[in-house]
């Protein structure tokens, strides 16, 4: 009805539109996956299991079901039953493995669930002898309604008559009603009314390699560097530093990461240990990029060529190897951008550009960006930098402190690469303030660096691995890195080679994606005064390693980095996030978790589940039991099962709880493949 406008008689004027609630018939709420605030798509990766969710219920006792309605990039939609959860949360759950790389579109359908609704009914009225004539009707009815929607439409109907049929007893006729091919039918297809659907909701699936991964990162000009007759260095070449690829790929690696190749200023360049005065042959910080002889598109002349970095990608590529190249968006005093564009950077009241700071680091020998005096200028010229290095087969880039650029940059320069080349991946190096990480993988980073390289107590590991794989994991993938060229923790300061064997085993198995620097499998333990990197940190200078002598002497731990990458490959399980769950134990000091792939989400058609029980103290032995939630990897409480250590071979039978005993001088670390005896 419409009514005219108070004051104004005989006029229609201004009137509201009816209210549209915003709730639909049924209710469905609190969709995941989800990113926060709705902006961006959640993520995923090919071969990823996602487990999709909902609150969904309606008002009385009818009973309801849920379904995931799935639309592929393609446009092929399925269907995908969702099951009930706990009782009384109304929350609905599947998984879903996800193939098809692009943007899919989904939604959750609610409805009432009418025969499951009247078999309820039926169930508690029949037996207690209550409106039993008017029950079998509607039953009748529902059914006859129903039939023709079904291929089995004579069994529905002839069930239909049956309901109708009084000359059967009231038990026979319940006895038709619950028949197991006729639940079949109507469980497979339920009679639905009242369907609601949920708004649409997007998620990406990218490839593989944006998720899953073992990088392995070196600094090609120490690779083949050579002490000259004076005392200086000559440095290694892209040419030479191949010859280091072989060994990685033995290592189970996948990727390779190098720092910044470009030529490097000399003006305020850093000496070793980062010193402030630099000798005449000290290369100083890849960091500090830019000299006369170019900027980010060009290659320092000591490594070579473009044309031999090009041919250093094929040769990673060759290999096995997928070659990932630090993107560092900074100049150094002598970059061609400070002549051709001063007004890309901050001018101080005397006149002099303002160098990058830390406080109390200072960094003098670098030029930060100020994207807010010339923003489209700077924007797509770092595009064009990006493309440059893409043509040249780059397809992974590591970006050096990306929570130092606009967050809305970064929106745009990952949208413009995924229209043209959707494969290449970005790993976001940002140890920040929780808001910008986050903010930085909902906008587009493939993987980030995460708080992992601190996280040493088992409460604190418990909390950040649950955080990690369950309440970000939608749109955050972490990248665990045990260590970086300008990070050496105190744990692995002081714990000596089990602390570096404990830190890989979990980050090999806790994550799908983890790192290591180079090194690392030599327990370079031995930190700059003060601080928490390495003392003659490469990155000031060239750091030559003896690996077959380190490796005859027993001082290199690189045969359980390649044991720890050869059990990533062999157990699916290892290669997702969302499924790792936590278990008990009765140490302070001992960790336990889990991860279960079903034999429906793996190739092999056989369900994988590893259990990992880590001694993360690396000074001691630990006696304990282990309390674990069988359930959580296809079993039943109590069951019995066995178990086979992967880095020891041993064996042992386990149920709900354990007895185990982890000498830190011998192997910290249990990493459990579970036979489970049974198809789950």
């Amino acid at each position: 009805m419409t009514l005219p406008r108070r004051g104004n008689p005989g006029t229609v004027e201004n009137v509201a539109k009816p209210y549209e609630p915003k709730v639909g018939r049924i209710p469905i709420t609190a969709l995941s996956p989800s990113v926060p605030g709705g902006l961006f798509p959640t993520k995923a990766f090919a071969g990823e299991v996602v487990p999709f969710a909902a609150t969904a219920f309606r008002e009385g006792h009818d009973l309801i079901g849920a379904d995931l309605v799935l639309t592929d990039p393609a446009g092929v939609q399925q269907r995908y039953p969702m099951t009930a959860g706990i009782p009384g949360t109304d929350r609905w759950h599947v998984e879903v493995q996800l193939e098809t790389e692009g943007v899919h579109e989904w939604v959750v359908e609610a409805y009432t669930d009418d025969w499951a609704t009247w078999l309820h009914t039926a169930e508690i009225k029949i037996p207690a002898e209550q409106d039993v004539e008017v029950t079998f009707a509607l039953g009748a009815r529902l059914l006859t309604d129903a039939a023709p929607d079904y291929p089995e439409t004579k069994l529905v109907r002839d069930a239909a008559t049956a309901l109708g049929n009084l000359a059967l007893s009231p038990g026979a006729r319940l006895r038709v009603a619950t028949d197991a091919r006729l639940a079949a039918v109507l469980g497979q297809k339920p009679v639905r009314s009242l369907v609601t659907r949920s708004d649409v909701q997007e998620l990406r699936v990218e490839r593989t390699r944006a998720a899953v991964g073992s990088w392995y990162e070196f600094f090609p000009r120490s690779e083949g560097a050579k002490r000259q007759a004076d005392g200086s260095w000559k440095s290694g070449t892209f040419r030479s530093a191949a010859r280091r690829l072989p060994a990685i790929a033995r290592m189970g690696f996948d990727v390779v990461y190098i720092p910044p190749v470009h030529p490097i200023g000399t003006t305020f360049r850093k000496g070793p240990n980062n010193t402030l005065t630099a000798g005449p042959n000290d290369p100083g910080s890849p960091y500090a990029i830019g000299s006369p002889d170019g900027g980010h598109d060009a290659v320092h002349p000591d490594l070579g060529t473009v044309a031999d970095f090009a041919w250093f990608v094929d040769a990673a590529k060759n290999t096995g190897l997928e070659l990932a190249l630090d993107l560092a968006l900074q100049c150094s005093p002598d970059h061609p951008w400070v002549t051709e564009h001063p007004e890309w950077f901050t001018t101080l009241p005397d006149g002099t550009i303002a160098y990058a700071e830390n406080p109390p680091k200072k960094y003098q020998d670098i030029y930060p960006l100020n994207f807010d005096n010339d923003y489209e200028g700077i924007s797509a010229e770092i595009l064009r930098v990006v493309r440059h290095w893409i043509d040249l087969g780059v397809t992974i880039f590591r970006v050096d402190n990306p929570h130092t650029k606009p967050v809305r940059f970064w929106e745009w320069l990952l949208h413009e690469v995924r229209e043209t080349n959707p494969d290449v991946v970005f790993l976001s190096e940002a140890f920040t303030k929780p808001a910008m990480m986050q903010a930085l993988a909902q906008v587009g980073f493939h993987q980030s660096y995460t708080y992992f390289t601190w996280r040493n107590e088992k409460w604190e590991l418990e909390e950040y691995l649950h955080e990690l794989s369950k309440e970000t994991s939608a749109w955050l993938r972490p990248n665990l890195f045990v260590n970086t060229h300008d990070i050496l923790t105190p744990y692995l300061q002081f714990g000596g080679r089990p602390a570096y064997k404990i830190r890989a085993a979990i980050a090999a198995t806790a994550s799908p994606t983890w790192g290591v620097y180079s090194g690392y499998e030599l327990i370079e333990d031995v930190a700059r005064p003060g601080s928490e990197e390495n003392i003659d940190n490469e990155k000031y200078e060239f750091k030559p390693r003896d690996w077959a002598a380190a490796e005859a002497a027993d001082a290199s731990i690189a045969p359980y980095l390649a044991q720890l990458n050869r059990i990533r490959a062999s157990h699916p399980a290892l290669r997702q996030l969302r499924n790792l769950e936590i278990h008990g134990s009765d140490d302070e000091s001992v960790l336990v978790y889990s991860k279960y792939l079903s034999r429906a989400h793996t190739r092999s058609g056989r369900a994988d589940a590893i259990i990992v029980v880590a001694n993360v103290d690396p000074h001691s032995a630990r006696e304990t039991t282990v309390h674990l939630d069988v359930t959580k990897f296809g079993l039943r409480p109590g069951d019995t099962f066995t178990v086979r250590d992967l880095i020891t071979g041993q064996s042992w039978t386990w149920s709900d709880d354990n007895y185990v005993r982890l000498d830190a001088f011998v192997e910290p670390v249990h990493v459990l493949s579970v036979d489970l005896n049974r198809a789950p």
